[in-house]
């Protein structure tokens, strides 16, 4: 068993106000308060209360380890996590769901993409950064390590993407012909050895596969790539998984949304 405690420095509900502060699952709280283990100034309370500046709360909670993502960033309405590579997006939002009441489910990373990811907590932040999304407003940088050196080591790639429903890949093209999707991606290259090189991206489209399919195209494949990769080159390198890094998250709002407070906030990836 496990003791937080801390003081309560403005007004609020203790339901909002300890998950946060005291860094405990939404739904590991509450079961603590279900079973009156939190105490407000020493007394036992087993629902939710309001608490005033000066209020001592003690929670006493048992830990459950957090298995497939680290949390970046979190307040009352959005939360920013870290995914490792080899974890469904999907697997990540399960946890997540009974850790915090309400998550809701804004955007995904390929399984084998390690990297930032961001949830709304409640139905005004979904609204924006859905919003945000689809609207291609928030600035996606990644890092991949790519076979080769791409060329020029600065440019953006442009072409034309088409689904393949039955093999579940795209394929690039470039020139337009029916069923088919603009793509354009950004590079820079930051170092490489000839063999490979570090390579930062900017999405200023977001389709299915768009990083993995278009550096195949141009013949610089992402490193560990099973689908558009380079077999060949994976094994020599000893890599099993993509070498795709999604790195960061720049959030853009306009003064009227409740979110504003985050607008020109940077969330980093340790991947």
């Amino acid at each position: 068993m496990e003791k937080r405690t801390f003081v309560a420095e403005k007004n609020g509900r203790l339901t909002r106000i300890a998950p946060r502060l005291l860094d405990i699952p939404y739904a590991e709280f509450m079961k603590s308060l279900r079973k009156k283990d939190v105490k407000i100034n020493g007394r036992r309370v087993s629902g939710d209360a309001a608490l005033v500046p000066g209020d001592e709360v003690e929670v006493y909670f048992t830990a459950s380890p957090r298995q497939n993502y680290k949390i970046v960033f979190r307040d009352d309405n959005v939360l920013v996590i870290d995914k490792p590579c080899g974890v469904l997006s999907e697997k990540v939002f399960e946890s997540i769901k009974t850790e915090y009441n309400g998550a809701r489910f804004i955007h995904r990373l390929d399984r084998n993409t390690s990297g930032i990811m961001i949830f709304a907590l409640n139905e005004a932040a979904e609204r924006e950064l859905v919003e945000g999304f689809k609207n291609r407003t928030f600035i996606k940088v990644y890092r991949a390590r790519v076979k080769g050196t791409p060329h020029p080591p600065e440019g953006v790639l442009k072409g034309y993407l088409l689904k393949d429903a039955e093999s579940a890949s795209v394929k690039i093209t470039d020139k337009p012909c029916k069923g088919v999707l603009p793509v354009k991606t950004g590079y820079r290259v930051l170092e490489s050895d000839g063999v490979t090189s570090l390579v930062e991206i900017r999405l200023y489209t977001g389709r299915t596969h768009q990083i993995r399919a278009q550096f195949a195209h141009v013949g610089c494949p992402v490193a560990g790539d099973g689908k558009y990769g380079d077999a060949e080159f994976n094994r020599r390198l000893g890599v099993n998984r993509q070498q795709l890094n999604a790195r960061s998250l720049t959030l853009v709002f306009g003064q009227g949304s409740p979110l504003y407070y985050l607008n020109g906030k940077t969330f980093l990836s340790e991947g």
